[in-house]
């Protein structure tokens, strides 16, 4: 389990390794999905612009949660024990590494989005308070969930390559073809330079944070190529 000057641990294992906080958070990332979703439903571009298969790249923020809740969900066949020992193998540190890497970018580049024109956002009444506080906040809290996921969670070097080959691709078709989050204003420079920025940086965190899976890890499936 990945260690730290603050003790995350404790708080983590009482969060996810009991039952009604675990559903609670699992049933949460759910309706924050659906909302997601519908945001990119009635978006300009919409879901409706694009063939399924690439709705992941265009969904950024649903999709962060999707991974999340995927994530998250392994933990509940070992609920009633601790939850750094939670059995893994390559294909869920690939999962456990993508859902770290989204939720991470996604949640700060809300952040940065925002408040590089906060003008456009800022305001008094119901919907802009919610438009700027309101969904400030609750990407915000995505990077917290993010920094859960390596308590028990472990990757592989080849997981943390692929991890930032998919988010440099998903910066290329949000800026090269235009289907960036919808927003108030267009994208320049700065924010494009934050965004590759952030994929960079959920990569390294990701590489600071997270144990890796190794041959001597009992649950790990043997891999010719070495993977570690």
């Amino acid at each position: 389990m990945a260690s730290g000057s603050f003790d995350g641990a404790r708080y983590v294992e009482y969060y996810l390794g009991n039952a009604p906080s675990l559903s609670t958070l699992l049933v949460a990332n759910g309706l924050a999905f659906l909302v997601g979703v519908s945001f990119y439903v009635h978006s300009d571009p919409s879901f409706a612009d694009l063939p399924a298969v690439l709705y992941p790249l265009f969904g950024d923020s649903p999709t962060a949660l999707a991974l999340a809740t995927l994530s998250l969900a392994t933990l509940l066949p070992t609920l009633g024990t601790p939850v750094s020992d939670t059995p893994t193998n390559v294909p869920l540190a690939y999962l456990h590494t993508f859902a770290f890497v989204w939720l991470l970018k996604y949640g700060l580049w809300t952040v940065v989005a925002l408040n590089l024109r906060p003008g456009l956002y800022v305001g008094f009444g119901p919907a802009a308070l919610w438009d700027y506080w309101g969904i400030m906040l609750t990407h915000a809290l995505f990077a917290v969930e993010a920094l859960a996921i390596p308590y028990y969670a472990r990757t592989t070097d080849r997981a943390l390559v692929v991890a930032l080959g998919a988010l440099l691709v998903n910066d290329a078709f949000d800026y090269g073809l235009g289907y960036y989050p919808p927003l108030r204003y267009d994208p320049g420079i700065p924010l494009v330079v934050a965004t590759v920025l952030l994929s960079i940086g959920a990569v390294v965190l990701a590489h600071r944070r997270f144990d890796r899976l190794g041959r001597s890890d009992a649950q790990a499936p043997a891999s010719p190529e070495g993977e570690a």
